[in-house]
């Protein structure tokens, strides 16, 4: 019998634990079909990735210091959280002068992402940033990063076939060249027969 139509039933909601980026909670539920569950979550006001892209096609990456995955400087489109009550395309605008230090004169939306649904509600907003005005870098205490620029089709290669291994830009990348009318055909020999 498939369960894939309806929602669970919330039974219980208990607080775990309230930081300042997020929030954990444990919730009962009743699965559609009638079983029950205890699951984890993690609840996220939510946050934007930004392709900004200057007027030579250059995208401006951030090579970003990130502790949980093992202390890695990780490769990424700018992002960060949206401040409580913000919109998207105002904390997509903050977001990339905060860390590159411009700011985009236009933004086109590419949608959104969940980005783990198994354990948390965080939705990212993403963006294409275009007509890029210089600004000021503020990065916040937690922060240690640098701009990287690199030509749009060399992003992409290295979102297809590593090198940016985070989910949020490989998504950005790939739907910010989809948008630009560019090719985001795979490497040679690096499908399932290479």
């Amino acid at each position: 019998m498939s369960d894939s139509g309806g929602k669970a039933r919330v039974i219980s909601r208990e607080p775990i634990y309230d930081g300042r980026v997020v929030k954990l909670r444990c919730e009962e539920i009743e699965l559609p079909g009638g079983r029950r569950s205890r699951l984890e979550i993690v609840a996220h006001p939510g946050a934007t990735a930004i392709v900004p892209l200057d007027d030579a096609g250059r995208v401006l990456l951030v090579r970003q210091y990130r502790h949980a995955p093992g202390g890695e400087w990780l490769l990424e489109v700018p992002a960060g959280k949206l401040d409580p009550g913000e919109a998207a395309a105002t904390g997509a605008a903050r977001e990339c002068e905060e860390e590159t230090g411009f700011r985009p004169g236009r933004l086109e939306p590419l949608g959104g992402l969940w980005t783990t649904p198994g354990f948390t509600d965080e939705w990212i907003h993403l963006f294409l940033a275009l007509d890029l005005v210089a600004g000021r870098q503020d990065l916040q205490e937690d922060e240690a990063l640098s701009v990287e620029r690199l030509p749009l089709a060399e992003a992409l290669r290295l979102a297809l076939d590593g090198g940016i291994d985070d989910g949020k830009s490989i998504a950005a990348l790939t739907r910010a060249a989809r948008y630009l009318g560019v090719s985001v055909a795979p490497a040679p020999g690096s499908g399932p027969e290479g």
